[in-house]
Order: C-alpha cells, then sequence, then structure tokens
C-alpha cells in the first residue's frame, strides 16, 4: 500500500509556478525565490560572477574545510526495478552481499587511510540487506569508525531508531526526481516505486534521531533537471527549519554509465553544473554538498573552490571493492580515480601560507585584515566551460580550500567548522548531543570552537 504524502510533499504541492526574473537582480537578493532566475540561461554569461558570490558565502559559512568521505558497498542485491540502475533486479550481473567481517574488514582497510566517515550503501533488498544486518554492521563499525551513514532502503521508525541506537549518525535518501510523473516512469516495481515513501524517509530518520541527513537528486533522468534543483533547494531549507537540530547536505549526481544502458534524457553540461552547484550554494547558505566521484578529477577541484565541503574519495562502488575488486556488478562508473591521499594532497595545499609553512587548525587565520573577502579570483571567464573545462578552471586552482591540520598533519577526513564572519552571518546553533571538546581561541575573526567529527553536526 502507497503511504501518503508527507508533510513536505504537501509543502512542495503549493509552492507557485516559477518566475524568471532580472538576474542583476537574482545576484543581489538570491534566494529561493530567485532561484529559477539564477538556474535559467539568461544568467550562464553571469557564470564567473555566480561563482565568485558562491564561493564568498562558503568561506563565510564553512571555511575552507572539507570533510572526505568513503561510500562502503556492502550489498548490490536488490529488488526494486529502476531503470537507470546498475543494480536494478532484472539485469543478469553479479550480485554479492557481504558478511558483517567482511563489512569490518573493508572499513579497516578505509581507516587505514585516514577516513573518519564512512557511508554504507546497498541495494533495496529486505531479506538479504534487514534491518538486523545493518544494526550489526553498525554495531560493528562504531568502535572504529567515527561517523557512519547509511544509504539504503527507506526504513520504518523503529527501525531508524534502533540504527541510532546502534551507533548510526546520518541517512541519505536520494529522491532521484521530484517529478512524480517521471518517478513512475523510471522505478516500475519494488519498494521504491512508493514517491511519497521515498520523499518522506528523511521526516522519519529525523523523527527517530538521525543527526545527519542527505538528499539529492539524479540530474538527467527528468527532462527539466532545474526543477529537479529546485526542489532540492526547498527540500533542504524546508529539513532545516523543520529539523533544526539536524545537518542537512544535498547532492546533485549526474547519470553515469551503468550495467542499466541508461541514458540522460538531457544531458547537464560542466557549464550547467557549476551554475547549479554555485545557485545551490546562494539560496541555500547553511547546507552541506557534497560532490562524489561521478565527476572527473579536474570539475571536481574547481567545485570544491567555489560551492562543496563534503566529497568522496578513492571510491569503490562495489561490494568488496576495497579488497577483493571485480568480484560483483559495481553500481556505476567511477570518473575521479585519485587515491584518497592525492585528493588529500590537493585539499592540503590551501592549508599552506604563502611562506611555505602550514598552520595549525587551530591558529589564526592573519593573512588577511578585519573584514577581508576570501582569496582573490582571477577574472577569467566561465563562459567556455564545457568546451575547455581544464584551462577555464585554472583561476580556481589558485584559491584552494584547506583541509583540518592536527599535530601529524593533514588528515583524510575533515569535520572542522568554519570561523565566525567578519560581518554578517552567525553560529549554527549546536545540537543538544554535540559539545565543543576544545577551544581555538580568540582570532583575527573572532573566537572559533572545535567540534569533532563524531559530534552531532559540523557548525556552518
Amino acid at each position: 500500500m502507497s503511504q501518503p504524502p508527507g508533510a513536505f510533499a504537501r509543502y512542495l504541492a503549493l509552492l507557485p509556478e516559477p518566475v524568471v526574473g532580472d538576474v542583476e537582480a537574482a545576484l543581489a537578493h538570491p534566494s529561493l525565490a530567485t532561484l529559477p532566475t539564477l538556474l535559467s540561461p539568461a544568467a550562464a554569461p553571469h557564470l564567473e560572477q555566480l561563482a565568485q558570490a558562491a564561493r564568498e558565502v562558503t568561506l563565510q559559512r564553512f571555511g575552507r574545510a572539507v570533510r572526505l568521505f568513503a561510500p562502503l558497498y556492502v550489498s548490490n542485491a536488490c529488488l526494486s526495478s529502476c531503470t537507470y540502475c546498475g543494480f536494478s533486479k532484472g539485469l543478469d550481473v553479479t550480485r554479492r552481499t557481504l558478511t558483517v567481517e567482511q563489512v569490518v574488514a573493508e572499513a579497516e582497510v578505509l581507516v587505514g587511510q585516514g577516513f573518519r566517515h564512512l557511508l554504507l550503501v546497498s541495494g533495496e533488498h529486505r531479506v538479504e540487506v534487514s534491518a538486523d544486518y545493518l544494526v550489526a554492521c553498525v554495531q560493528a563499525l562504531r568502535p572504529l569508525v567515527p561517523s557512519l551513514s547509511i544509504e539504503t532502503q527507506t526504513w520504518s521508525d523503529d527501525t531508524y531508531s534502533r540504527l541510532v541506537q546502534a551507533g548510526l549518525e546520518g541517512a541519505v535518501h536520494y529522491q532521484e526526481t521530484y517529478d512524480r510523473d517521471r518517478y513512475a516512469e523510471v522505478h516500475t516495481a519494488g519498494w521504491k516505486r512508493d514517491y511519497d515513501r521515498r520523499l518522506s524517509s528523511t521526516e522519519r530518520a529525523a523523527a527517530s534521531g538521525v543527526r545527519r541527513l542527505g538528499i539529492g537528486a539524479l540530474l538527467g533522468l527528468a527532462v527539466d533537471w532545474r526543477a529537479d534543483v529546485r526542489a532540492v533547494a526547498e527540500h533542504a531549507v524546508w529539513l532545516q527549519k523543520a529539523y533544526w537540530r539536524t545537518e542537512v547536505t544535498v547532492s546533485l549526481p549526474r547519470i553515469k554509465p551503468s550495467a542499466s544502458g541508461f541514458q540522460p534524457l538531457v544531458p547537464v553540461t560542466d557549464a550547467e553544473y557549476v551554475q547549479a552547484m554555485a545557485a545551490l550554494r546562494l539560496v541555500a547558505p547553511e547546507v552541506g554538498i557534497v560532490l562524489s566521484t561521478r565527476e572527473p578529477a579536474v570539475l571536481r577541484d574547481g567545485l570544491v573552490r567555489i560551492a562543496v565541503t563534503t566529497m568522496s574519495a578513492g571510491s569503490s562502488t562495489e561490494p568488496g571493492g576495497y579488497l577483493t575488486p571485480g568480484t560483483a556488478q559495481e553500481q556505476f562508473a567511477v570518473s575521479d580515480e585519485r587515491s584518497p591521499a592525492q585528493v588529500a594532497e590537493m585539499l592540503a595545499a590551501g592549508a599552506t601560507s604563502r611562506s611555505g609553512r602550514t598552520r595549525s587548525r587551530c591558529a589564526p587565520d592573519r593573512r588577511r585584515p578585519q573584514g577581508a573577502r576570501g582569496w582573490a579570483i582571477d577574472r577569467v571567464t566561465l563562459r567556455a566551460w564545457s568546451s575547455d573545462p581544464v584551462a577555464t578552471s585554472s583561476w580556481m586552482r589558485s584559491a584552494p580550500p584547506r583541509t583540518c591540520w592536527g599535530d601529524g598533519g593533514p588528515s583524510a577526513s575533515c569535520s572542522a567548522p568554519a570561523r565566525r564572519p567578519s560581518s554578517g552571518g552567525r553560529w549554527t546553533r549546536p545540537t543538544a548531543r554535540s559539545s565543543p571538546s576544545r577551544s581555538c581561541g580568540p582570532s583575527s575573526q573572532g573566537s572559533r570552537r572545535w567540534w569533532p567529527a563524531s559530534s552531532a553536526s559540523t557548525p556552518s
């Protein structure tokens, strides 16, 4: 039986039709109401201005801190039929479900690489990937991994509560597309076919105590990708208001080659993708933006300097892919094949001062006067991005973010909060479960506090 529409579904149904207005006015006063304008083709010539504005907001809210995580696929068994997915039920592919011991062994490899944030991913199989199985995985991993999230099928309130008690911190449920008709076309059978159950899953998770919520849409699945980006933004802001104790992240993955052979109805170009990410940052300034290894390295290196706050690295999309690669079907092809150390090195370049020395994660930033904004960005147009992404993204490589730095060097996982902006902005209210474990003391930007990776959320 289909589930009735949840609170956000009812809210979404009442939203007015989008109106495209003046681009300059939208850039001056970005909001959910002006998002259609910022996403419109009319805003494409303003891409450089849009990217610079997004970068300033990211620096104000998150600083140069970037969190790295790794997906850990525990199973590709699935009882749902989704036309775009490499795990779809009807596909003749090699299936595998890891034992709890094998999951721990995979996690040990990732922890050895420096990861403190793992995302357990699986197909939708309520027998092989049962609630009891997931609870056992979380319980076994909790002493080893400070931060655990899941990206699986949707669950009931009771199951989310059990997972939270076992040590779960986050739940990721992508709606794939917010277009009801298109959703029904691509989800032909199985548990995932229920649009409203899927859409309200984050509400059930938050009500059960899950402290991190991840949402997103698969760009290229529906004809109007801009409508999906608008819906994701509305959803994220709504969740922040309704469940203010949680941290909300969003992702806008693009369709990549898989065993399904699915081709996007309307491919999203690199320039349009940058435009969507930058616009999303402006209208949802306190939302974390996640970027996976679906995207190529040069694009990821550019976007992390504009809007992205969380990245995966060294990813495998098959069960057992870190210890025994090639033994099961992968979900999709990975584009950025760099190792976690290489990605961390790219990020850590931003923690090096102009004199070549590295700064402590608690050291005051005295390189800029009070009130100064972020790194200067060369005035290079982005209009030719789609034709020559390497050349036109060079200006972004001159303004790298930074990772957390401790006594032993850069960490491959980072959840440091941003410093307080010199003008405007505010601290995000910490959750009841989080408490600062150390204070970084006064600086030119005001006092800062450090929240450990295992805390309820990262202040923005």
